[in-house]
């Protein structure tokens, strides 16, 4: 991806007359990724489940402090965009249901392990400034 923000360079957008707009389908192209990763559970879900498919009770105690009626709306709303696939499994009683990623969210792998490499930097940059404090 070849775009260029005033973040990249740490400079402030530019004075003169120019237009500093973002491409409009690059930014559309962005908002539909936020659509469908925003929501306060949506990424833990999805990063729960990159170990492959769980039933709904297993990847509910997995994320502390869902409710049952969060976890069903997010993880309809993660169907609709195509980001997770929900597999009956055995007609049993209870009806075993399990929710996996699709193809589509395994291609996030990469931007979760960069998440977490931010993670672990911004971690300990915030730890050494509480110390130094």
């Amino acid at each position: 991806m070849d775009f260029e923000t005033s973040m990249e360079n740490l400079t402030s957008p530019c004075d003169h007359d120019c237009d500093c707009n973002p491409d409009p389908a690059l930014l559309a192209d962005f908002k539909r990724a936020i659509h469908a990763l925003g929501g306060k559970w949506k990424l833990e879900i999805l990063f729960a489940l990159m170990n492959g498919a769980v039933r709904f009770g297993a990847l509910r105690r997995s994320i502390g402090g869902i409710t049952q009626h969060m976890l069903t709306t997010q993880l309809r709303e993660l169907e609709q965009d195509g980001l997770v696939s929900r597999r009956t499994a055995f007609a049993e009683k209870p009806l075993r249901v399990e929710y996996g990623l699709t193809d589509a969210a395994y291609g996030l792998l990469p931007a979760f392990k960069e998440i977490l490499s931010w993670s672990r930097l911004y971690g300990d940059a915030r730890l050494a400034a509480s110390q130094e404090a």
